[in-house]
Formats: structure tokens, C-alpha cells, sequence
């Protein structure tokens, strides 16, 4: 098994390999403003990496505060949804969500949720050119009833998300099993901030479905010894990117742990993707969907859950 210390080596040098154009951009523009929306309406005590404790600030806030100091972005962290509307969501220029479940019903954070109009209004400034980054559970988020069981009907094909936020991410979760180590397929390490070879990490790993034709693949899920059978399956994207009208998107399912979000590989990454989202660089957004993963619309198996068990529980 590699050391800690040799593989924290290989992720610096893929960073470094990675990040000079960025890097550049940064240092000529102005300062950037950037919407943290953390609202998690289910499981928000699964997700303590964007927790708030005793009045202090989620590790992910904390994480990006450190990084916007670094990178020329000014952060606002937030879980107040009633906030959003066209006048609020007009001072930003982009939005990254850590969301889970329905947005507009309070939920079991009880943090306040949106309004539709608040809802319209986030992808109508995504679709008139905001930038939006989605990490890890905001594929896991309006999500429709029927999908929200952990029965068959959630692994079987059904092409239509139905829901206009997940047709703008480009994707849309179907569930995890245990952490573990998983393997990425680097598709492209020109990407702003990716890679820039394969590498394998531990985390808490998304199975997606109902992917976007024209979205361009940065990372692939190696589906290859994963345990649990939301992985029997081929090879599917775990990171892309693509446009939304106007407005880049870009969606990555990392994110889950706190070593995650302090590493230094998964930092470049998500840098690299918030300054594409706001235009400090470019990328080439080639639709490649059905030439790195062909089987992408290959589902996983349902297998029921164990007795008081659920299918993604660690």
C-alpha cells in the first residue's frame, strides 16, 4: 500500500502540473464573488464537512476561505434559501452549491428553504451567464419523489430527469455504497486544475445516471473492484462540465470528506473548475459522453437492503 506522504508528493506534483494558466488569470483580474449555498434539507448530519458547530464556520467554509485568500475570490457562505432572488442571486458572479434534497421545503436542517420564484431565478442567471459549481450532493438535490426510494425504480433507465435544475447539471445521482478507495480516469488533464494522470482516492462515491449528451467529461469512475452493487457497472463520468445557455457549469461528485476537501489534488481541481465557471479561463468543451464512457446508460443491479439497513449507508 502507497504511504500517505508519497501520494500527498504525487498530488502536489499534479498540481503544480496543472495550475499555472490559472494561476496567471487570477493575479490579472479583479477580486471574484462567489455564493457557497450549503443548504442540506436530508441527511444534513451525514454531511459534517459542510456542518456548521457551536457557531463556527463548516470545514468546507473554512477550506474555502483559506483558498479564496489564495485564489482573488471573495466567499459568501449561506443556507438561507428565502435569500434567493434575480436582485440577490446579481451580485455574483457564480454559484457553488453542497446541496442535498429538495431545496424549497425547510427540511431537516431547518435552515430556511427557496421559494420557486427563488428557485426560477437561480437558473434564469445560470442561463443568462452566471457560473455555477456543483459539488458532490448537488446532483442529489430536487430530485423527484420516485427517485427518492431506495427501490427498483431508482436503478432501472428512465432517460428524463424531469427536473430543470438536474437537465443543468448534466447529471443526476442514484446512490452510493461504502466509502473506499476509488480509481479516476483522468479524460482530460487540459482541463483547467485537473490532473494531470490517473489517481485513486477515498471518498464517498456517487453512481449517476441520465447524463446530459453534451457534456464534456473531466473524470471517469473506474468501476473496476468497487465493492457494492451501485458499481457493477461500466466505467460512467464522475466530473464535467458543460453550458448552461450562457452560463458554465461544472459539476464534480467529491467533496464528501474532510481529507478530501484538504487535499491538494481535489483543490486544484475544484479551483481550476470555479475559475473556468467564471470565465478567468477557458476550456476545449468537446461533447466526449459516448467516446470515454459508452456505456455510461449501463445502470447498476438493485439489490433490495438489508433488513433496518439502507442501500448507501457506510
Amino acid at each position: 500500500m502507497k504511504s500517505p506522504f508519497r501520494f500527498l508528493l504525487v498530488s502536489l506534483a499534479l498540481v503544480i502540473a496543472g495550475g499555472a494558466a490559472v494561476r496567471a488569470a487570477e493575479a490579472a483580474g479583479a477580486t471574484k464573488k462567489v455564493l457557497y449555498f450549503s443548504k442540506m434539507s436530508v441527511a444534513p448530519q451525514s454531511h459534517p464537512v459542510a456542518l456548521r458547530k457551536d457557531g463556527k464556520p463548516s470545514p468546507s467554509e473554512v477550506v474555502l476561505t483559506e483558498l479564496g485568500a489564495k485564489h482573488n475570490i471573495a466567499f459568501t457562505f449561506s443556507k438561507d434559501g428565502s435569500l434567493f432572488s434575480e436582485a440577490y442571486l446579481a451580485q455574483f458572479d457564480a454559484i457553488m452549491f453542497y446541496t442535498l434534497g429538495d431545496l424549497t421545503q425547510l427540511g431537516l436542517d431547518r435552515e430556511p428553504p427557496m421559494t420557486p420564484a427563488g428557485k426560477a431565478a437561480l437558473l434564469k442567471a445560470i442561463e443568462q451567464g452566471k457560473g455555477f459549481v456543483g459539488l458532490h450532493g448537488a446532483d442529489n438535490t430536487f430530485l423527484s419523489p420516485r427517485r427518492l426510494t431506495h427501490g427498483p425504480e431508482r436503478y432501472t433507465r428512465d432517460p428524463d430527469p424531469t427536473d430543470p435544475y438536474l437537465k443543468m447539471v448534466g447529471g443526476e445521482f442514484i446512490m452510493h455504497n461504502k466509502q473506499q478507495p476509488g480509481r479516476m480516469i483522468v479524460a482530460d488533464p487540459k482541463f483547467p486544475g485537473a490532473p494531470a494522470a490517473d489517481f485513486t482516492l477515498h471518498e464517498e462515491w456517487y453512481s449517476h445516471r441520465t447524463f446530459a449528451p453534451d457534456i464534456h467529461v473531466i473524470l471517469v469512475q473506474d468501476t473496476k473492484g468497487m465493492e457494492g452493487n451501485l458499481y457493477e457497472r461500466p466505467p460512467y463520468p464522475s466530473t464535467w462540465a458543460r453550458m448552461q445557455g450562457q452560463g458554465r457549469v461544472f459539476y464534480t461528485s467529491m467533496g464528501h470528506r474532510e481529507d478530501v476537501w484538504t487535499n491538494p489534488l481535489f483543490q486544484s481541481l475544484l479551483m481550476g473548475g470555479l475559475n473556468w465557471a467564471l470565465h478567468r479561463v477557458d476550456a476545449d468543451l468537446t461533447p466526449n459522453l459516448a467516446k470515454v464512457t459508452p456505456q455510461a446508460d449501463v445502470l447498476p443491479p438493485y439489490v433490495a437492503p438489508a433488513a433496518g439497513a439502507a442501500a448507501g449507508k457506510k
